[in-house]
């Protein structure tokens, strides 16, 4: 049996990788560079409110600078989502893995959407904070400089510079954490949503057959001696006969991925890797799946010749990625200029706890992660199935739940007289539906208990319970099915034999009491979803007795795509039952 090693405190703070036994050990490679930069300041308080950068970086404590000197880094990795989770997880993994190998591995960060954030990074090197969150208040120590993300990019006005990318042989992965909505998938059917208004405008961009200019440009980042705006070339890659806009025009990451694909075929013709590091069962073959539906759904004139290249040429490994990252505070803020000494507009809180498990499949080279604790499998589907199904599974319940309750985080939850015997009642409950090869389940929720309750993770509820009718179908009603099929046909004669699931009754049901429309025409507790209107719809028309609540849950299920649990009576009639304690704010963890 494979365990992913999940790395604690020590792990953060460059030197002292935690080794296999969990102590301490030297770095594979002494930090370069440090010796070059200004020494620290007294107490490393640097004076008259400094900005984070490379020019400060010297005056800042050396055990609490990057890993790796950030000037020596080339962009070897291009990310989609650059948003806190990558830049405290993959990009993490990536520096130390550069440190301890000696290696240059860099990283091109691309905000699809944002560009506050690519305008501050910019404006601090590309440099930010990670504070590990340990108790209530971080301690100075707990908080480093990051230096893996070389260059921070707008996916429409630095297309030019994507092109570029992705036609440089030396860049052999795309990583990507766009959430489950950026895929477009259909829910019945997993492929791509051709039909998505965003996805229909992007099928429409003509890319032509051209090749992007040979060579690479020099290495710098925007704003150490480049302007923002010398990254920007919209029409590289581009043939003349490309409709306007073209890879400027793009506005999904499915279809930017396989445009950078296409150019990349045009040109160099190398292998290449992308990494799916999104919360979804199977997430590879689902990126592999929308992609390829995008190229084949186009005008393209050599969509085939690129559907044939990419079949040999272009991996798409299964991964599992966890980290709990909060949105950043004022508080947290704050301590970062206490612990640094320098103000940090971009800064990246999370938990110490952090676990990488990828499938071991590439078509390129990678970064050597596994120095920094990352774990590669032939499979990973017992690692995914226990991650989604105990801890998302979990998170999810105690999201809903503890909104019926009036908590608002993750430790609120835990810290009630029902939150803990709950994470620990679900996991039991699933873990009977768990492939074996895994990590061990009661160790999980053990480790699953520890992390939830931590005080310094300020984790929302109201974040976690958000897009609900595209999580729970992986976290819940899988498990749902497998344990229920597993009692079909069972002699009534034979309790023992039966399977029940009140666990995951009970978080259904606090899922479904969280879908009620709200005065504003929100849902109950502020969270959002994509399917609200026609979840909310869910409640219309039908009397608010226990046949209309029935009614109510099949509707909500039907939404989900889940019409064969709809017309199970058993999960039905359960479900329906505890939705009055619920909707009185009671919490009751018993059998029905």
């Amino acid at each position: 049996m494979h365990h992913a090693r999940p790395v604690r405190p020590t792990g953060d703070v460059p030197g002292t990788p935690a080794s296999d036994d969990g102590e301490a050990t030297p770095p594979a490679r002494a930090t370069p560079g440090h010796a070059a930069l200004s020494p620290a300041a007294p107490g490393g308080a640097i004076p008259g409110g400094a900005t984070l950068g490379l020019a400060t970086l010297g005056r800042i404590a050396p055990e609490l600078r990057p890993a790796v000197d950030p000037r020596e880094l080339r962009a070897r990795v291009v990310h989609f989502g650059l948003g806190a989770f990558h830049r405290a997880h993959q990009a993490v993994y990536t520096e130390n893995a550069a440190a301890r190998s000696g290696q240059p591995w860099g990283i091109a960060a691309v905000a699809p959407r944002s560009a506050r954030v690519v305008e501050a990074l910019r404006a601090q090197d590309c440099l930010y904070s990670v504070t590990s969150l340990t108790g209530t208040r971080p301690s100075p120590t707990a908080t480093r400089v990051a230096g893996a993300v070389v260059e921070a990019l707008g996916m429409r006005a630095d297309a030019g510079r994507i092109d570029r990318l992705f036609a440089d042989p030396e860049v052999g992965v795309v990583t990507l954490t766009i959430t489950e909505k950026g895929y477009h998938r259909r829910p019945d059917t997993g492929r791509l949503d051709t039909a998505a208004p965003e996805v229909a405008a992007d099928l429409a961009v003509g890319l032509g057959t051209g090749r992007p200019g040979a060579g690479r440009p020099g290495a710098g980042r925007p704003g150490t001696g480049l302007s923002a705006g010398a990254f920007a070339d919209p029409a590289a890659g581009l043939s003349a006969g490309a409709a306007p806009g073209g890879t400027a025009g793009l506005r999904t990451v499915v279809g930017r991925v396989a445009a950078g694909l296409a150019v990349r075929m045009r040109s160099c013709g190398a292998p290449i890797t992308l990494v799916s590091c999104d919360n979804m069962a199977a997430n590879g073959a689902a990126l592999e799946a929308v992609v390829r539906d995008f190229v084949d759904a186009s005008s393209w004139p050599d969509r085939r010749a690129l559907l044939d290249w990419m079949a040999v040429s272009v991996a798409f490994p299964s991964t599992i990625v966890d980290r709990i990252v909060p949105a950043t505070t004022d508080a947290d803020r704050a301590a970062v200029r206490a612990g640094l000494g320098v103000d940090d507009g971009v800064p990246v809180v999370g938990e110490p706890y952090r676990q990488w498990v990828l499938e071991d499949s590439f078509a390129a080279p990678r970064p050597p992660w596994e120095l920094d604790g990352a774990l590669f499998v032939p499979d990973v589907v017992p690692y995914q199935l226990t991650k989604l199904r105990l801890l998302n599974g979990s998170h999810s319940a105690l999201a809903y739940l503890g909104a019926a309750a009036g908590c608002t985080t993750v430790a609120d939850a835990l810290a009630t007289d029902w939150g803990e015997r709950l994470v620990r009642a679900l996991c039991a409950e699933v873990a009977a539906t768990l492939p074996a090869g895994g990590p061990d389940p009661v160790a999980y929720a053990e480790d699953l208990v520890e992390r939830f309750r931590n005080p310094g993770i300020r984790h929302l509820l109201r974040q976690i319970g958000s897009d609900g009718s595209l999580k729970i179908p992986e976290r819940w009603l899988d498990a749902l099915r497998t344990l229920r099929a597993s009692t079909a046909g069972t002699a009534p004669a034979d309790p023992a034999a039966t399977t029940s699931t009140p666990m995951l009754e009970l978080a259904l049901a606090a899922w479904a009491n969280a879908t009620r429309p709200a005065d504003d025409g929100g849902q109950l507790f502020g969270t959002t979803d994509p399917a609200a209107p026609a979840l909310g719809a869910c409640w219309r028309g039908v009397p608010d007795n226990e046949e209309g609540r029935g009614e109510t849950v099949r509707r909500l299920l039907g939404v989900l795509g889940a019409a064969d649990l709809a017309e199970d009576d058993a999960l039905v009639s359960g479900v329906t039952a505890r939705l009055p304690g619920l909707r009185a704010g009671r919490i009751e963890l018993t059998d029905r």
